[in-house]
């Protein structure tokens, strides 16, 4: 069976005002050539039109974060159709530090994936376990019902990322085999939920990737990718990135 395309999802978090993400992405136009892997650039929502107008054809942009809302009294959110309008592709829901500093839910999770879904978004869908779930031996059955109760609802077409909240800008990065090991019980769990379907469906392992780690990341048998934090930010950093995965 056909691999899925490699994804480098690059999250910039709450970094570069819409001035900065044209220099980057008329930096990157100057320097890129296709890369085997897919690229994707999540940024501020502020920052989309201006990238979608300059990045190189072929490199996709999405959202950080979606409203569980279609429309409405909702102060200071942003709709999936928002964001479709941006010719958005992805947009991540569930990130752990939305979970940690917004008190997001597996059931508020599911609810924004879904609205991305309706809208024409394909969701990346965040999970993973706190270090002292690790330290307990709980990691996999803790992340394993966080993916089930955060895709309530939610159809096939989706993307599901691996990160383990320890290492998430901490500068410590599971080993290969600690992203290999949770990424096959991912895609386990992925089959049990949409049968065939989940073949084709991307893991992605997100935390403290960089240049000199990823290729090892990504060799894994059923790691499809990467959520990039802070190596995203330089565009130096991202070419060495791209590669790194050619």
């Amino acid at each position: 069976m056909t691999q899925p395309r490699t994804l480098l999802a690059l999250n910039w978090k709450m970094n570069k005002t819409p001035t900065e993400a044209r220099e980057w992405a008329r930096e990157l136009a100057s320097r890129y050539t296709r890369s085997a892997a897919e690229l994707a650039v999540l940024a501020p929502a502020i920052d989309l039109p201006g990238l979608k107008e300059l990045l190189p054809a072929g490199v996709d942009v999405g959202g950080q974060d979606v409203s569980a809302h279609a429309a409405g009294a909702y102060t200071g959110e942003i709709s999936a159709a928002m964001l479709r309008d941006v010719h958005a592709t992805y947009v991540i829901v569930g990130h752990s530090e939305r979970r940690e500093y917004h008190l997001e839910t597996d059931a508020v999770v599911a609810a924004k994936a879904r609205q991305a879904q309706a809208h024409g978004l394909t969701p990346i869908v965040c999970v993973g376990e706190r270090l002292d779930v690790r330290e307990r031996g709980e990691h996999v059955r803790f992340t394993l019902d966080q993916l089930r109760a955060s895709t309530e609802g939610v159809q096939a077409n989706l993307v599901v990322a691996y990160e383990p909240v320890w290492a998430i800008g901490t500068g410590r990065t599971a080993t290969a085999d600690d992203a290999e090991e949770m990424a096959a019980a991912l895609r386990g769990a992925l089959a049990g939920l949409y049968g065939p379907e989940a073949a084709a469906l991307r893991v992605l392992y997100g935390g403290s990737v960089k240049p000199d780690n990823i290729a090892a990341l990504c060799a894994q048998p059923n790691v499809n990718g990467a959520l990039v934090g802070g190596a995203s930010l330089q565009v130096d950093d991202v070419l060495a990135l791209a590669h790194a995965l050619s």
